[in-house]
């Protein structure tokens, strides 16, 4: 590794370092640390996403997921895993980096291109800690690294790799996989996703104020705050209801608290004029838009009379979204195929949801979440248990 063109944000090159046991005490020792030292540094307060991992890696936390990894099999780390994070949710390559460390292996972390501020701010507080050598076990195996488009690095980390795990979608993955690994080597994959929320109008017509604007600013951060652009965000809104006049003053009003909560967003010019193109787009190529609902700029909603057969055609970003209505969950089954991801909720029962999966043998939907919780990543995400998998049983 010392001869690869490549930058070191946080650690070095990484030699021999042997597997640890998933849910080392070292391990979570560090993490409850660096959540600490992440709260207690003010720059952290400007990025929510950089928060939220910090609040996952606090010390109760840990200890929550350690004990519900718990099974009474002894397992251990495979080694070195290999990441390669996504740019569009740049937060995600630290996540990334505690499920490695977490299953007891040495990682090694491609940070996104553009190095990302809150990126840099968590390499600063890393780098800091690393320093101790009460943590030169952790230092020993991390490096946050980044380097240009360079066949010759992914082929070097990716021959090295017990574990390569990649973000970022099906042309990243296509491209990494030019790059052989050993016939041993675990790879797991997160591919292209979509993501749609189900809603019962008539509970939102039910909700008292305080209650609305909570749900608008759960689905805020769901939708606006990574401009539509993560997997897990929802860009179709489906209504499941009976209809008539209540269900369309819940609809009315969810829209309206929507706007409201998106007067915050920072909706630049440029962002204005793509999204506008982008509803032209639709205007021309969708046959089955029934109408379109304008809240100023902030806010496109585009009314569906019938579901394209593949719904991932329908992708909103800075604030568009599409709407359809439904009375039975079953219509929707022959539009979820394995690219759907997450189903966020408000108002309509979640075991139901993973039941109408589970009946219906679906190929889609990982996730059953409320609305706001659409961006909480775990360790089990896509349908993996993913600190289980970048392990290996002792049996």
């Amino acid at each position: 590794m010392r001869d690869l063109n490549v930058k070191y944000l946080v650690g070095g090159p990484i030699g021999a370092s042997r597997p640890l046991p998933p849910y080392d005490g070292r391990v979570c020792n560090f993490l409850a640390e660096l959540s600490r030292a992440l709260q207690r540094d003010r720059r952290t307060a400007l990025y929510p996403d950089l928060l939220s991992f910090a609040f996952f890696c606090r010390k109760a936390n840990i200890m929550k997921l350690k004990k519900e990894f718990e099974d009474g099999r002894v397992r251990l780390g495979k080694g070195l895993a290999f990441h390669i994070a996504p740019s569009n949710v740049p937060v995600n390559c630290a996540f990334t980096y505690v499920f490695g460390l977490l299953a007891g292996n040495a990682n090694i972390v491609r940070v996104p291109s553009g190095e990302p501020r809150q990126i840099i701010l968590l390499c600063d507080i890393m780098r800091a800690m690393l320093a101790d050598e009460k943590y030169n076990d952790i230092w020993d195996r991390t490096a946050f690294i980044t380097y240009g488009h360079d066949e010759a690095v992914n082929d070097a980390l990716s021959a090295r790799a017990d574990v390569r795990v990649i973000w970022g979608g099906n042309e990243t993955i296509s491209k990494i996989r030019q790059s052989p690994i050993k016939p041993r080597c675990t790879e797991i994959t997160f591919a292209d996703r979509y993501s749609f929320a189900l809603i019962a109008p008539e509970a939102v017509a039910d909700a008292d104020d305080d209650e609305l604007r909570r749900l608008a600013e759960r689905f805020y951060n769901d939708t606006y705050l990574m401009d539509q652009n993560a997997c897990s965000t929802p860009h179709l809104i489906i209504w499941f209801s009976e209809g008539g006049e209540k269900a369309k003053v819940g609809k009315q009003r969810f829209w309206e608290a929507v706007c409201q909560t998106a007067e915050k967003y920072d909706l630049a010019d440029i962002k204005v004029s793509d999204k506008y193109v982008m509803l032209c787009r639709y205007a021309i190529e969708l046959e089955d838009i029934e109408s379109v609902q304008r809240f100023e700029n902030l806010l496109y909603v585009v009314t569906l009379q019938e579901l394209p057969d593949i719904i991932t055609r329908l992708r909103g970003r800075f604030g568009l979204f599409f709407q359809y209505d439904i009375r039975q969950l079953g219509e929707l089954a022959r539009h979820i195929d394995e690219t759907v991801q997450t189903c966020t909720c408000y108002g309509v029962d979640q075991e139901a949801v993973r039941n109408f999966a589970v009946n219906h043998g679906l190929r889609g939907i990982d996730r059953v979440v409320p609305v706001g919780s659409a961006l909480d990543i775990g360790v089990i995400w896509d349908g993996y248990d993913i600190v289980r998998q970048m392990s290996r049983i002792i049996g």
